[in-house]
């Protein structure tokens, strides 16, 4: 899969020292452990290669069974992209999507705070990326639904290849959703009081949304197969960083003090201080 082995390109490139490894650290919103996170994104490697396998030992439609496609079968909501087909689209799909892996967390390395803590949000970005490529394998790998171009005419030896049945979930808008999202997310807790913030979340949910649109008039996937896929990337995007930040500390403690009566007289004792 072109999705997965430019996946396994961005992790190469994003282990690479960084330029801005040498920039003073900012105090960072996240909190990480290198044995802990590195074993549950290896862990998440694994699934993904396991999902892979299973992508690999699907089988395609026979002649018969692409004969007795009827895209009456196609739920409502899905109907209206039964039987399109663009080269030209799915071109535009992957022109959007694979950059976007590699552009959206390098963006990051432009904010000076960000800058100081990079190799911890690249190690967050690569579990996050790894969290969706998990769920994304071995969902295709084990649930057969045919894609659109399947119920028109075009298409050519795909039509009875093993990709054909990849049609649910959307790849390429969940990495998508997962690389925008992730990148609005870290610069929110980077930054959480930033005028730019409603410009950069606008630019993550819309990136992949036309990566979504584009998938669609390409033939590859239905509306509902972008929907979910959309929705497990921006999750994800979102809940990993958020699952590795700092919880603020509350409670009570006791505070010495000191003073005088209203009798003049000096005094010492204990209060109770709520921490926020």
């Amino acid at each position: 899969m072109k999705l997965f082995f430019s996946l396994a390109l961005s992790g190469a490139l994003l282990t690479a020292p960084a330029p801005a490894a040498l920039a003073q650290k900012a105090p960072s919103p996240y909190k990480t452990d290198f044995l802990v996170d590195g074993g549950i994104t290896a862990g998440l490697g694994i699934l993904s290669a396991t999902g892979l396998y299973l992508v690999k030992q699907k089988s395609g439609l026979s002649n018969d069974e692409l004969v007795a496609l009827d895209r009456n079968d196609v739920p409502k909501i899905d109907r209206f992209a039964a039987g399109n087909y663009s080269n030209r689209a799915q071109t535009i799909s992957d022109v959007l999507c694979y950059p976007t892996l590699l552009v959206a967390p390098g963006l990051l390395a432009l904010n000076s705070d960000v800058r100081g803590r990079y190799g911890q949000v690249l190690g967050l970005y690569l579990q996050t990326m790894f969290a969706t490529d998990a769920m994304f394998t071995m969902t295709v790998g084990t649930v057969y639904r045919y894609r659109p171009y399947l119920y028109g005419t075009e298409g050519g030896n795909s039509r009875s290849g093993k990709i054909a049945t990849n049609s649910f979930f959307a790849g390429h808008t969940a990495h998508t959703a997962t690389a925008t999202f992730f990148a609005a997310k870290v610069f929110h807790d980077f930054n959480p009081d930033s005028p730019a913030q409603p410009y950069i979340w606008g630019a993550a949910a819309l990136v992949p949304a036309a990566v979504g649109y584009y998938r669609m008039e390409a033939g590859k996937h239905f509306l509902t197969d972008n929907i979910v896929g959309y929705t497990v990337g921006a999750a994800m995007g979102i809940l990993v960083p958020q699952l590795h930040k700092k919880s603020g500390r509350s409670g009570y403690s006791l505070v010495p003090m000191q003073g005088l009566n209203v009798n003049g007289h000096s005094y010492s004792g204990m209060r109770i201080s709520r921490q926020l």
